[in-house]
């Protein structure tokens, strides 16, 4: 592979785990406030008090499951050269954009929102507050990689962390190894 595909693979993981990194920094907050949608029979199933590591080892498996393959789905999706053809998009290793997201309208099944841009806020936005919005995004991604941690870190090991001394709910399980708590395959 040429370095423009090379760079290309990392500024498109760079903006994809930061992403993920602000999700999961917001998730973490959620659920060591306890906070859970009435709706959901399994979420109001599991006990609070918990720190947000023991509430994944608490959801039942089929739980799990569907969180891994969804998250499976969208990696098939943003990976797939026909749906980002039919975008007029390139594969980010090939001279497309880092960090771009095809929408859902190549499903045969309705989907209410796209993960980019669901309200179609950028749509007519200049290049450059788009450039400007991306790297906030980068850098937004880049501390939450740094506070996710820090919740980590202060988890496992108290008083690791100072300014979260306290704050933090400890947790003795395998952070590292999600899948170990009673989730195998067979």
């Amino acid at each position: 592979e040429s370095n423009e595909a090379t760079i290309g693979f990392l500024r498109h993981a760079e903006i994809k785990h930061g992403r993920v990194a602000m999700a999961g920094f917001v998730g973490y907050i959620v659920h060591a406030n306890d906070i859970r949608f009435p709706f959901d029979k399994i979420a109001t199933s599991v006990p609070t008090g918990l720190a947000p590591q023991a509430v994944w080892d608490a959801i039942p498996e089929s739980a799990k499951w569907q969180i891994i393959l969804t998250i499976g789905f969208f990696e098939f999706w943003r990976e797939n050269s026909y749906v980002l053809e039919a975008e007029g998009e390139k594969h980010y290793m090939r001279g497309g954009k880092p960090g771009y997201f095809p929408t859902f309208d190549a499903l045969p099944h309705p989907v209410p929102f796209n993960l980019f841009d669901p309200f179609k806020l950028s749509k007519s936005a200049s290049p450059e507050k788009k450039a400007s919005g991306l790297l906030k995004e980068i850098n937004n991604g880049r501390l939450a990689m740094i506070g996710l941690f820090g919740f980590l870190s202060e988890s496992q090991v108290p008083g690791s962390v100072p300014a979260l001394t306290g704050i933090v709910r400890p947790y003795d399980g395998e952070i590292m190894g999600p899948f170990t708590a009673d989730f195998s395959i067979f």
